[in-house]
C-alpha cells in the first residue's frame, strides 16, 4: 500500500531525528555542524573574510543568532515536558540539532568579519516570526496535546519568518557561507513547515 505525502514527510522527519540522534552521539566531541539540508565540507568552517562579506551578510548573521536561539529554547523546552506527542518530540529533537551548531558557525562568521554578535536592528515581531515574551510564556505554561499545538503553531510562524529572511540574505547578500546557510534554512524549514502543518491536522 502506498503511503499518503502526508505520512511519508512525517515518517521521514522521525527517521531524521533518529539519525541526528546517533550522529550526534557518536560525534559528541564536535564543535561545528552543518544545518539541516547541508552536506559537510569547506564551506563549513568559518574561514569568511572582513573583506568578503557585505552588510547584507552581516545583518543575516547578526538577526539570525537571536532567531536560533529562540527556536532552540523552544525545542528544549518541549523536550523536557511530559506527555509531549513523540512526532513533535522528533521535530523538536531535529530542530535543535540543526540550529544549535549553526548559531557557533555565525558567531564565528562575524568574529572573522570583526563585526558583534548583536543587531543594532529591531527584530519586528509581526514579520520576523519571533515570539514575544507572553508567547514564550503559554508555550512554557502549557501542557500535553495544548503544548504540541502551541508549539507547532509558534513553530511554523518562527519558520516562515526565518525563510523572509533567508531569502533577503540570498537576495542581497554576497558570503558564500553564509549565502549557503541561507539556501539550506529555505529547504530544510519550508519541508518542516509541511510536516509541522500535517502534525496539527492530526492533532
Amino acid at each position: 500500500m502506498q503511503l499518503s505525502s502526508r505520512t511519508s514527510r512525517i515518517s521521514l522527519l522521525t527517521l531524521a531525528a533518529i539519525a541526528t540522534a546517533l550522529t550526534l552521539s557518536a560525534c559528541s566531541g564536535a564543535t561545528t555542524g552543518t544545518g539541516s539540508g547541508e552536506s559537510a565540507g569547506p564551506s563549513s568552517t568559518a574561514d569568511a573574510s572582513a573583506a568578503d562579506a557585505s552588510t547584507a551578510d552581516i545583518e543575516f548573521a547578526q538577526m539570525m543568532i537571536p532567531h536560533h536561539e529562540q527556536a532552540v529554547q523552544m525545542s528544549e523546552g518541549m523536550l523536557a515536558k511530559a506527555n509531549v506527542d513523540p512526532r513533535v518530540t522528533a521535530l523538536a529533537t531535529t530542530i535543535k540539532a540543526a540550529q544549535a551548531p549553526e548559531i557557533t558557525r555565525m558567531k564565528a562568521w562575524l568574529k572573522a568579519w570583526g563585526a558583534p554578535t548583536d543587531s543594532m536592528a529591531e527584530m519586528d515581531h509581526g514579520t520576523d516570526g519571533m515570539m514575544s515574551d507572553a508567547d514564550m510564556m503559554t508555550l512554557d505554561n502549557a501542557t500535553g496535546p495544548d503544548a504540541d499545538r502551541i508549539y507547532l503553531t509558534q513553530m511554523v510562524a518562527h519558520h516562515k519568518g526565518a525563510i523572509a529572511m533567508a531569502k533577503t540574505e540570498l537576495a542581497d547578500g554576497k558570503d558564500a557561507d553564509a549565502l549557503a546557510l541561507a539556501e539550506a534554512i529555505v529547504a530544510s524549514q519550508t519541508e518542516e513547515i509541511a510536516v509541522m502543518t500535517d502534525l496539527l491536522a492530526t492533532l
